[in-house]
């Protein structure tokens, strides 16, 4: 058989495999093991956060620090898997014995960086599910609070305008002293609640509605004209503070999502550079034969 029809050719005397250079079971199991230890490490991250957080006002870390020290953790998170995903790639990787040292270096790189790339795409997939649940509890959860501020004309027809929020400032509006009192039919209260919206949206209630709001909590619950035009205002000035705090939350949610999307994308840069390196240093103990002494042999 000629030379060239052979599958093993031979190299200063080495016998070497003429396949591709990837040597992918090398890859999975750098792979399999970075995964690993970025879901071990996450976990506990996510039990450290819970205690550190506090349902409770004023008790636990802030949001700001909280989300710096989880900006942290999943930054060290990512490094320290890859390399050592990467090292373990490197490590394992077959040598093809036709390269200079410096050639090597780089395939073992070149390995290290294809760990990282599936270990992203692992990541991405398992995160989609996590990340697109609870970004549609967060999303309810705004549409729960802001609903009052939208317009009532843009309302779907048969669904009712107000919002939780809304509605118990409607609720408080329209109490009574009397308890017989007969209930507010619903379509008054969907009325007071287009108006409620409409002047929150404008920025100020309109002569015609202020007076019909007026009236309405006078007949409602024996007031003088004095004490209802003061129980409208309060009821617009708590309608407006329900939008800011809204408005401030869907903001504080934005500026959260922009600097969560920063940060996991500077991780896994920086997370490429350390599968290179772990992988690069991981073939130079492969190829010096370095032993680590308390690793040796099993205890």
């Amino acid at each position: 058989m000629a030379i060239s029809d052979s599958p093993l050719i031979s190299v200063g005397g080495v016998q070497a495999e003429e396949s591709s250079y990837v040597d992918w079971p090398a890859i999975f199991a750098g792979t399999i093991f970075a995964t690993a230890i970025s879901f071990v490490l996450l976990t506990f991250g996510s039990a450290l956060g819970l205690s550190l957080t506090s349902p409770y006002e004023g008790s636990g870390m802030s949001l700001f620090w909280f989300l710096i020290a989880a900006a942290l953790w999943l930054l060290w998170v990512q490094i320290s898997s890859f390399i050592a995903g990467g090292y373990l790639t490197g490590r394992l990787r077959r040598r093809k014995h036709d390269a200079t040292e410096d050639e090597s270096d780089i395939r073992d790189g070149s390995h290290g960086l294809i760990v990282w790339a599936l270990g992203a795409l692992v990541g991405a997939f398992i995160a989609v599910s996590g990340i697109s649940g609870a970004a549609s509890t967060a999303a309810t959860s705004m549409s729960t609070i802001a609903a009052g501020a939208a317009s009532g004309a843009g309302t779907a027809e048969g669904e009712d305008p107000l919002s939780g929020a809304y509605d118990l400032l409607v609720d408080r509006f329209l109490r009574s002293g009397d308890p017989a009192a007969a209930p507010v039919s619903a379509e008054a209260r969907d009325e007071i609640g287009r108006v409620l919206t409409t002047a929150v949206s404008d920025g100020a209630l309109n002569d015609a509605d202020r007076q019909y709001l007026t009236t309405t909590i006078a007949a409602r619950a024996g007031l003088d004209e004095a004490q209802a035009q003061q129980r409208v205002d309060a009821l617009l000035a708590d309608a407006q503070a329900a939008e800011a705090e809204a408005r401030q939350a869907a903001e504080t949610a934005r500026k959260v999502a922009m600097i969560a999307a920063f940060v996991t994308a500077a991780s896994f840069l920086v997370s490429a550079v350390g599968a290179y390196y772990g992988a690069t240093l991981g073939g130079n103990h492969r190829d010096n034969k370095t032993v680590f002494a308390d690793w040796r042999r099993p205890w």
